[in-house]
């Protein structure tokens, strides 16, 4: 009887692991928005370290260019109080639609908007905005609806507290949406560092705004370049 019990366990687990499909960022597929990442909403983003989100937003903004995604951008009543995008992003997305919205909050909510994501053809979406729990779930959320797969850059997403940005988070996962890192985005949009884009077209783009690893990228060229084998390494396992 105790063997019959435990033998169907891996049937079970199997059963499970066969439900699961892995769909992974395909950069032929994908659309960037950059939502409402406006300067006068910047110091509602008080969960992270001010600087660090600054970073954070140029990473997330940048992604278009490295991987050359279409991109769509959008403000929220950007002649108030809440002020318009980086005068980089304009620059570096000419081309690219960019809805001022004036009074929808949930940016799926306007027409010009929703159009110009339609028009992308895309089925994947990333996208981080200001702020998390408002501009980017709402837009998640409607998106989700739509049939579009979400992938949710947190850490270019900011909003007035922890407590409200990881209930966000909660908020979206229960829909589907997937929350990823923006090193887990650039490393599944790129798949192999043998790629195109890959190691040369990614590693100054990372030592910019993922510096921690163009740091093991330097101290590796440093090492090829100019490093010594010293007494006792030469023995190490």
């Amino acid at each position: 009887m105790k063997f019959g019990q435990f033998s169907a366990v891996p049937l079970v687990l199997g059963g499970l692991a066969n439900a699961f499909t892995y769909e992974r960022l395909n950069k032929n597929d994908t659309l960037l928005l950059i939502l409402d990442m406006q300067e006068g909403l910047f110091g509602l983003a008080r969960d992270y370290d001010h600087t660090v989100f600054r970073n954070a937003l140029y990473a997330h903004a940048a992604l278009g260019k490295a991987f050359d995604l279409p991109v769509v951008m959008t403000s929220s009543s950007q002649s108030g109080p809440n002020g318009p995008l980086p005068n980089e992003f304009l620059e570096w997305y000419p081309n690219a639609p960019l809805i001022q919205r004036q009074g929808e909050v949930d940016a799926w909510d306007n027409p010009e908007f929703r159009e110009a994501v339609i028009a992308a053809n895309k089925s994947q979406i990333i996208i981080g905005g200001i702020t998390t729990d408002v501009c980017t779930a709402f837009l998640a959320l409607s998106l989700r609806e739509a049939g579009y797969t979400v992938f949710a850059n947190h850490e270019a997403s900011g909003t007035t507290s922890v407590d409200i940005r990881e209930n966000a988070n909660e908020r979206m996962r229960a829909a589907g949406v997937q929350i990823l890192s923006y090193f887990a985005i650039l490393c599944e949009l790129m798949r192999d560092w043998r790629n195109v884009p890959g190691a040369e077209q990614l590693f100054p783009v990372l030592d910019q705004y993922y510096p921690a690893y163009g740091m093991v990228a330097r101290a590796h060229r440093a090492a090829v370049n100019n490093g010594t084998v010293l007494p006792g390494e030469d023995i190490l396992p």
